[in-house]
């Protein structure tokens, strides 16, 4: 699959093949963009709806990313997708040319030559960091796609020339379904210039884009068509010819079109800008960004921002197969979050009106259930700047909240509400203890609390009342309650971080007033022993702080009530404190638990280690626990209702293709099993990561899959995100050579690396030896050199 990737890519670059993760589970993308960038350029394989008949569609998952692997048309191209999500949206300003008899509809895969999409074969794409090429031989195009942050570039070829045609399908989005467009408009400025906005109700309820599309030769013709259901009121707007050369189009499903004439191989170059705010910021985003229509010129650009990001890693690995699965993760994990702010730094915010970013850059596309867990703590060390930003867009959401809320799973100005938990607090929380500048800490410290004490908030009035919460409250019962305690761990840490002599000081180097007040949003902590005292609008109190932290360490205890000793799992419990009688460990289905089982989940006490090892009878019993985990088969019948999991993601019990048991490997560590940390940690490397289009186990989450990877790769895992500590592997790198924010080098090296030398023998820091499983944060940001003596046995 290395061909896939284009000739024109060299360093780094030349190791990413963006098509890794395109097939099956992986649910990424391969089309253009850059780093962290607003716009995701990238083509769409197929029109599959949200729902058929009133029930959900299940092949609509597979196109989350709007692309698989296996299809053999093309629709066309949008510009926003997500990169390995589990659900999905998006799908905007759709863009596809075509050549000879104009046709709106899009057809089908069993017969594109009823409408405009097209054939292709992927011998004829080419991707690389912000490049993307394919031709469509229905019409003999080369459509080749790059990408600034906010623009895409379109650069269409037409070999064949003749009447040509640019469709824009406003109607067509990922998990559409009737009604999901609430407005589409489209307005013609000039010859060279359209503009508009679509309006959609899907995951995001509430959600608005804007653009402006710009063409490199004047139009010689156009129209649009609404295939919407008649409106009732028709307006006066009924006595105009609207479908052809009338400047404006409104309605819930707009198509339109623009006509030229091409000669054999005469190019055509498409600007399309976004914005969140309005036409006029897409249009000065494209001016800022993509002045002129030098395709190549923004491919260079585009090329070179991947290089500067990329190139802070250096490795060398055993071959090159494991520098393209390195690569490329790294790659993945700069896709998202994304930045949601026009050039002039205006965004729209979560209470829909329009805010200036002053201070911070603004964010969207926070997966946080999936990329609290090694995504942002990576971002702690390679993206310390962005860390902050993506903090101060979190306080942001937080301030604009009708509920008093951190994100749980925010993109496009709107809360999904996707998963459980709140985990903005464990990313805010590990940027404290890691003393990250450029935030607030008192003001994010008062934005976790609050959100950990909305008693609304999925059964966390019980959880606070009773410890626990109950199994009728909700179907993730047992996993909600695990989370929140873990999150709560994390602000009782974020607590104890706090800079001494001032509790809750800003951070270092913000120069912000520390007891500054969050308008609005202001509290005052009430006695411990009342946990759902609130006082909402108050003024700001700071009590001594270690009654707060015992609050929160108190609550971070709270896995232990959900704890059966009789079977030895964690297990829903009712209101009136009784375990559910009837209970399957093995089922990932209707048992209390969200994409998981009580054996994987069980295991999810990551703050806590030590007590859920003497819980599950001491280290030799827990060891020999996890080997079961690892070597057990799970047949198909017990993840067959989750779509999230599948075949290719395990290892016996072990689930690597979903997110909470990720930290799994790294436990027997802590029972004093570090080689079976080692084996296990390079088996999943070695079999879960390939570097072909369905080489991931498990969907992307946004980076979190890829995070995992990389922390591995490096021989190191943050299995507590909040402890400030990196728990050791086995690398699977020879060297690496980290460029941190500060100046510093942090290096890795393997002594005696091989395939099969998967053991560490020993550890050295800085030249001496390491007597711990584990290194600190700040070790690795003072700089200096992890060496690894790797060996076949271990000793």
């Amino acid at each position: 699959m290395l061909a896939l990737i284009s000739d024109h890519a060299s360093g780094q670059l030349q190791y990413v093949n963006p098509f890794i993760g395109t097939d099956r589970m992986g649910h990424t993308y391969p089309g253009a963009t850059v780093p962290f960038g607003m716009v995701q350029l990238s083509p769409d394989t197929d029109t599959i709806p949200y729902e058929m008949n009133d029930t959900y569609n299940r092949d609509v998952y597979k196109y989350c990313a709007g692309y698989q692997y296996a299809d053999s048309t093309i629709v066309g191209f949008s510009h926003t997708h997500f990169s390995g999500t589990g659900h999905s949206d998006l799908g905007d300003i759709l863009l596809m040319p075509t050549t000879g008899t104009l046709q709106l509809n899009p057809g089908t895969a069993d017969a594109p030559e009823k409408g405009y999409r097209s054939r292709f074969a992927h011998a004829s794409e080419k991707a690389s960091p912000g490049y993307y090429a394919v031709t469509l031989e229905d019409h003999d195009i080369l459509a080749e796609l790059t990408a600034t942050s906010r623009t895409g570039i379109h650069r269409y070829t037409f070999n064949r020339g003749g009447d040509a045609h640019l469709i824009l399908d406003m109607d067509h989005g990922i998990y559409n379904y009737d009604g999901k467009n609430v407005w589409t408009f489209i307005r013609v400025e000039n010859d060279t210039l359209v503009t508009g906005y679509r309006m959609t109700n899907g995951w995001a309820r509430t959600r608005s884009l804007y653009f402006a599309i710009s063409f490199s030769r004047p139009v010689e013709s156009y129209g649009f068509v609404n295939d919407a259901t008649a409106q009732v009121y028709k307006g006066f707007w009924r006595r105009f010819n609207q479908h052809m050369n009338f400047p404006e189009a409104a309605g819930e499903k707009i198509r339109g079109h623009f006509d030229f004439s091409m000669k054999p191989g005469e190019q055509l170059t498409v600007r399309v800008a976004l914005s969140p705010v309005s036409t006029a910021g897409a249009v000065a985003n494209m001016i800022a960004e993509a002045p002129g229509t030098d395709f190549d010129a923004a491919r260079l650009a585009a090329e070179r921002m991947w290089e500067d990001e990329l190139g802070r890693v250096k490795v060398k690995m055993m071959n090159e197969e494991q520098m393209v699965s390195f690569y490329t993760a790294l790659y993945h994990a700069y896709l998202s979050p994304t930045i949601f702010m026009d050039s002039d730094r205006r965004y729209k915010g979560l209470d829909q009106n329009i805010h200036t970013a002053d201070d911070f850059d603004n964010y969207t596309t926070f997966s946080l259930w999936d990329t609290y867990r090694a995504l942002h703590p990576l971002f702690t060390i390679l993206q310390q700047r962005r860390t902050a930003d993506m903090i101060n867009s979190m306080l942001a959401h937080f301030d604009q909240s009708a509920h008093d809320m951190l994100p749980v799973w925010s993109h496009h100005a709107n809360e999904n509400w996707c998963m459980i938990g709140y985990h903005s607090v464990p990313v805010i929380a590990d940027a404290i203890v890691k003393k990250i500048p450029g935030f607030d800490y008192l003001r994010a410290l008062e934005a976790c609390v609050t959100t950990a004490r909305n008693g609304w908030y999925d059964g966390l009035d019980d959880y606070m009342r009773m410890g626990y919460v109950p199994d009728e409250r909700t179907g993730s019962s047992v996993s909600v309650t695990l989370e929140y305690a873990y999150d709560d761990w994390c602000i009782a840490q974020a607590i104890s971080s706090m800079p001494e002599g001032e509790p809750g000081a800003a951070s270092p180097g913000t120069g912000d007033d520390p007891l500054r007040e969050s308008p609005g949003n202001s509290i005052s902590y009430p006695d411990i022993n009342d946990p759902l005292c609130e006082s909402p609008g108050s003024s700001l109190s700071y009590p001594d702080f270690s009654d707060l932290h015992r609050e929160f360490l108190t609550r971070s205890r709270n896995y232990m009530n959900v704890w059966d000793p009789s079977s030895g799992y964690m297990r829903p419990r009712g209101s009136d404190g009784k375990f559910r009688a009837e209970f399957d460990v093995l089922s990932t289905h209707g048992q209390g638990f969200i994409e998981g089982n009580a054996w994987n989940y069980s295991l999810y006490v990551p703050h806590d280690p030590d007590a859920l090892i003497s819980l599950m009878g001491g280290k030799k019993r827990f060891v020999q626990h996890l080997d079961s985990l690892f070597t057990m088969h799970l047949p198909d019948e017990f993840f067959a209702e989750t779509e999230d999991i599948t075949r290719e993601g395990i290892i016996g019990n072990y689930v690597h293709g979903n997110e909470p048991s990720h930290h799994v490997p790294y436990l027997f560590n802590y029972a004093g099993a570090p080689r079976k940390t080692q084996y296990w940690v390079r088996h999943i490397m070695d079999t879960k990561y390939l570097p072909a289009p369905d080489g991931l186990s498990g969907n992307d989450d946004c980076g979190q899959m890829s995070a995992w990877y990389i922390f591995s790769a490096l021989g190191i895992y943050p299995v507590a995100p909040g402890s400030g500590i990196y728990d050791l592997g086995s690398p699977l790198v020879k060297e690496a050579t980290i460029s941190l924010e500060n100046g510093k080098t942090f290096t890795v090296t393997a002594v005696n690396q091989g395939p099969e030398n998967v053991y560490v023998r020993k550890v050295e820091l800085n030249g001496k030896k390491l007597d711990r499983l584990y290194i600190t944060h700040d070790e690795i940001m003072n700089g200096g050199s992890l060496v690894f003596y790797m060996s076949k046995s271990g000793y």
